[in-house]
């Protein structure tokens, strides 16, 4: 009898096996989707993972519901891609499944409720609710409970339908619900034979006492031109101003036709006339020779450019030549706002062979990009897309380029699985032959070892484009301007002289700070009160245009009250620095100034990263200030000067990658100024002007700060000297993941010895009411980490064999950052 093995889209640690018949089992393969039952009657969506003819041990082998493809929706070797995240990230295939399909493609069944025959029903013994039920049923083939619930005007009416069920007066069925609709629109035209002179004539003189079916035909003639094409049915409306009814009654004379299309959702119209010549100088041409030579001999190539140096130039080139080879490119970015920008920008190149994938795309739009990359379609040729991109079902892909390596946004936290983009990336290219580069003007530590390592090729573009300068870097000493007394609310001596004389030569500014809201602290100044969040051990921000505190973990939020909710003092003083208390002092110092916020509040629409840049390069904005949105990547070509409002707290956080990530972000937003012949000017406020990193920055030394760590991490004992997993451990009880985690703890030193160090609180060691404990694992980089991760998996199967830690949840981060 042949059996399938499938991922369900669970938490579950197995496969698990149904039967199917002979005549299934011959359409079926591996990535095909298939409707099975688990746990009572649901129904889930499965994927095919192989098919054979061995029964299951342990349980009878149920027979799956339905075939729902005809084709597989995910490859083979897609399919080992997603066994190897599960295996190496420590999650199952089900958390994969859910991470790597639209969710549209997982369907799952709905109760429905059906109405037995009438005969079998005495009325007279129903109560209130059994006879508004069964009334509905008259009038309706069938029921879902959301119904039932507006029915009886209760959520609780499992209790109901229960007795219901089991007195024979109603059938309860699951229904697989199809998530998924494909998009249709109308198109109409003049039908053929009314579309020469004599044909008009005779419409209008039929039409001569119908005005408005008239002036529809006149419209449709205006939009349609010469051409006498199909034109959108909605726009002849619109443009008209005339209801639908008169289109229809065209229709019915005969005078207009109609057709449905079917169109994706996803429409990126071509901004700009391609063209595919580029003049590399003499830096780049060497780069991508470089690079292409070592991407022939097998390597990863990493390719490191200072800001504004051509990287992009680079990855067009090699693009260019894989399409011509008839391969596929796989362009990731680590952050929506930056497809907005760079969408324009590989039109110039590649025209309508490009598409854009990311998380901010409906379950529709994300569907049919799946649905063109599987088939082929010529718009699908690249694909420009975050993270979530990589999961995208290439049959050819020739190409992966992970632009702004070693940003931490290509790292998964929440939820599993916990991956790297980029370091995923490297092994799916690994697995279907394609080359990848990475590339930054600040790479990850991690990845410059790599290449000093030699697992790396390497190339360079040590200068900017065009022998634009660098920009100039200035540090400001905040503890003299507030001994001189010539600060300005945050606003020092010298960045307010900058700005001022930027804005009146008609260029722009950027000012980071890397903190959203007005000021993350709100303080009594009688008893010293601060709100705290009351699910998470964090004060609350506090927000000035909507009035309120609101934790920026979970969400929750309060209206700030006039006075202290301790003690009743009506003085409260903010601490801290955030985007929106920039804003406001801008306001206040330049008011005629353009200032715009680019931060998380700022861009949770869909579109509102295009249009805050898109503004941004019309010159609409004077002044942006954003949060680290600002310093990735984006390209502007009037930005003068870049303000950095506190480097501090990027230097100060608790953590061995503190001071790597602080160079990293300061190099990156001063790289956006001064992107054409002008020098650009760049103001770092601080309170610390002679911290190493700093020094670093002000001198543009990358291979200063990698040595500096290289030497930290072998001492203490850090990435990438040794590898990390850290252990999360999270309980609603403080006390049971407490004795949870040091359990886990002590079984761990048992294998790893002093390797192991906790457990411990982390920074926040309560978010969404759950308390957090953490277990760091150090790895030596000659011990296997498979059979380190098998240990620990081992000993998370004793652990929840105790009933008392059963309900801990235990949280894996492999390659801990």
């Amino acid at each position: 009898m042949p059996y399938v093995d499938v991922i369900l889209p669970l938490a579950l640690d197995k496969l698990y096996t149904y039967s199917v018949t002979a005549d299934q089992a011959g359409i079926l393969q591996p990535g095909m989707r298939i409707a099975v039952p688990f746990k009572r009657s649901k129904l889930y969506t499965a994927l095919v993972h192989s098919i054979h003819e061995d029964a299951p041990q342990g349980y009878e082998a149920r027979p799956i519901d339905q075939v729902l493809d005809k084709a597989p929706i995910v490859f083979e070797d897609h399919l080992a891609f997603w066994q190897w995240i599960a295996s190496y990230y420590m999650c199952t295939l089900g958390d994969v499944m859910r991470t790597a399909l639209p969710g549209a493609f997982m369907l799952e069944s709905e109760t429905v409720i059906l109405p037995v025959a009438k005969d079998m029903v005495d009325e007279r013994e129903l109560t209130d609710n059994q006879f508004l039920i069964l009334e509905a049923l008259q009038n309706n083939s069938s029921l879902k409970v959301g119904d039932i619930q507006r029915i009886l005007e209760r959520k609780g009416v499992l209790p109901v339908l229960q007795s219901m069920m089991e007195e024979g007066l109603i059938e309860i069925q699951e229904k697989i619900q199809e998530r998924y609709r494909p998009k249709w629109v109308k198109y109409i035209r003049v039908l053929p034979e009314y579309q020469t002179d004599e044909g008009l004539v005779m419409v209008l003189e039929q039409l001569s006492r119908a005005e408005k079916q008239k002036a529809l035909v006149m419209q449709y003639f205006q939009l349609a031109g010469q051409v006498k094409e199909w034109i959108s049915s909605s726009e002849l409306i619109k443009s008209s101003g005339i209801s639908a009814a008169v289109r229809k009654a065209l229709l019915d004379k005969g005078i207009f036709e109609e057709k449905k299309v079917r169109e994706d959702r996803i429409n990126t119209e071509l901004q700009v006339q391609t063209r595919l010549d580029i003049d590399l100088n003499q830096q780049q041409s060497q780069a991508l020779s470089d690079t292409e030579d070592q991407l022939d001999s097998g390597k990863v190539v990493l390719l490191q450019g200072v800001t504004a140096s051509g990287k992009t130039e680079i990855y067009v080139k090699l693009t260019q030549k894989a399409l011509n080879k008839g391969e596929q490119v796989l362009y990731m970015v680590p952050e929506i706002a930056l497809t907005a920008q760079l969408i324009t920008r590989l039109q110039q190149h590649f025209g309508e062979a490009i598409t854009v994938y990311h998380s901010r795309y409906t379950v529709h739009e994300r569907v049919e990009t799946w649905n063109n990359v599987l088939q082929e379609s010529p718009k699908t040729k690249v694909i420009l897309g975050t993270r979530s991109a990589l999961f995208l079902p290439f049959r050819k892909l020739g190409l992966i380029i992970v632009d702004e390596e070693h940003d931490p946004s290509y790292k998964q936290f929440d939820p599993a699985p916990r991956y790297h983009g980029r370091d995923a990336a490297v092994v799916l290219a690994k697995s279907l032959g394609s080359h990848i580069v990475l590339g930054s003007a600040t790479p990850s530590v991690t990845s410059f070892n790599n290449h000093i390592t030699g697992k790396y090729g390497y190339a360079q573009i040590p200068d900017r484009y065009k022998e634009i300068l660098m920009p100039q870097i200035h540090l400001v000493d905040l503890k003299e301007q507030h001994r001189k007394k010539i600060i300005q609310g945050h606003f020092s001596r010298p960045l307010l002289e900058s700005i001022r004389e930027t804005l009146a030569n008609k260029e722009q500014v950027i000012l980071f700070q890397n903190r959203r809201g007005y000021s993350p602290i709100v303080e009594c100044t009688s008893c010293g009160h601060i709100p705290q969040c009351q699910n998470c051990d964090v004060s609350l921000t506090y927000h000035q245009y909507r009035g309120e505190l609101r934790c920026h973990y979970c969400g929750y939020h309060e209206t700030l009250e006039v006075g202290c909710a301790a003690c009743g003092n009506q003085s409260l003083d903010t601490k801290g620095l955030g985007t929106e208390q920039v804003e406001t002092e801008l306001g206040a110092l330049l008011p005629d100034a353009r200032v715009m916020r680019m931060d998380y509040d700022t861009t949770r629409g869909k579109h509102s990263y295009s249009k805050i840049i898109t503004a941004f390069e019309k010159r609409d904005i004077d002044i942006l200030v954003g949060t680290q949105m600002v310093t990735k990547g984006l390209d502007f070509r009037h930005v003068n000067l870049v303000g950095i409002m506190n480097a501090d707290t990027l230097l100060n956080f608790p953590d061995y990658r503190s001071h790597e990530r602080g160079y990293q972000l300061l190099m990156q937003v001063a790289g956006r100024a001064g992107r054409t012949k002008k020098q650009g000017q760049v103001i770092i406020q601080t309170y610390q002007p002679a911290h190493p990193v700093l020094k670093q920055v002000l001198h543009g030394d990358y291979k200063a700060m990698f040595d500096r760590q290289m030497k930290e991490r072998a001492q203490f004992r850090y990435p990438p000297a040794i590898r990390i997993i850290r252990i999360e451990f999270k309980h609603k009880e403080y006390q049971r993941v407490q004795e949870g985690s040091s359990w886990f703890a002590r079984s761990l030193r048992q294998e790893f010895s002093s390797n192991v160090l906790g457990p411990e609180s982390p920074l926040i060691s309560r978010l969404r009411n759950q308390y957090i404990n953490q277990i760091l694992i150090k790895i030596p980089l000659e011990v296997s980490m498979a059979q380190t991760k098998n240990s620990i998996k081992r000993i998370q199967r004793s652990f929840n064999a105790i009933s008392q830690y059963r309900s801990i949840r235990v949280i894996y981060h492999a390659d801990h950052i």
